[in-house]
């Protein structure tokens, strides 16, 4: 999937050979998963072997799981920056093609494509959690964090690092996350996974920035209990959410 200039996004759609199983039907490029591999290495296999495309230029979104007891499809969503080549790459294919996403129903599906569309299409933006850790870390309320606001700061982002964020819709959800430190906290070192960003002056004009400088067609969840940021995030069109939702992932209490 990827955006065009103006944000419309694009899916790559696979017409099946007629010889196959629901041969002349639109889906996404796919197949069987080796048993030493999981979703997402397997998909990015078959796109390469079906659609020859490499995974270097491709951001992993999250993987939707179609269940059915005993087998299913796993629906991995991944962008691109730019609108990658793609062709059939074997004989599965008679054709490889970008959809616009409300191009997509118009064609003849798959039918297991078909009955999964309509919720999967809806995870297709990319997301970004903007966190405020000044916020977060006192609603976390750890015993002396304000003697070591830095200290704090740092293990919130490596605990939020190591965990598998819960989705409504995603089995496995990898949104992009933005951290927004400020005063004493400025000085936290990097954390794998997270982007870090440490605020000149106010952590909430630096909050601002970040949600403004997002792509429009983005989906951006800002995780605060700042009633002054919220509503300006809000007029920006971020979503807000607690610093619950994010402790209680976690374990905390």
């Amino acid at each position: 999937m990827h955006h065009d200039d103006v944000g419309v996004p694009y899916v790559l759609m696979q017409k099946r050979s007629w010889w196959s199983h629901h041969g002349g039907t639109w889906g996404l490029p796919g197949g069987a998963r080796d048993s030493h591999e999981d979703a997402v290495t397997s998909a990015l296999r078959e796109a390469h072997e079906e659609a020859a495309l490499r995974g270097e230029g491709l951001r992993v979104q999250g993987v939707y799981l179609d269940d059915h007891g005993g087998w299913s499809f796993e629906t991995v969503i991944a962008a691109s920056a730019e609108r990658l080549a793609a062709a059939p790459a074997n004989r599965e294919s008679t054709e490889l093609r970008w959809l616009a996403l409300d191009e997509v129903a118009g064609r003849k599906l798959h039918p297991g494509f078909a009955a999964t569309w309509g919720e999967i299409q809806g995870a297709i933006r990319p997301e970004t959690i903007v966190l405020d850790v000044a916020n977060i870390v006192g609603a976390r309320a750890e015993h002396g964090w304000w003697r070591d606001r830095a200290g704090a700061a740092t293990r919130l982002l490596e605990d939020v690092a190591g965990l598998r964020l819960g989705h409504p819709v995603l089995a496995q959800w990898y949104p992009r996350v933005v951290a927004v430190v400020e005063g004493a906290a400025k000085s936290v070192p990097a954390v794998p996974g997270i982007e870090v960003v440490a605020a000149a002056g106010s952590g909430d004009d630096a909050i601002v920035e970040v949600v403004r400088d997002s792509r429009p067609w983005e989906r951006v969840v800002v995780v605060t209990a700042d009633r002054g940021l919220r509503e300006r995030v809000s007029e920006l069109g971020a979503e807000i959410v607690g610093p619950r939702w994010l402790l209680s992932q976690l374990g905390d209490r």
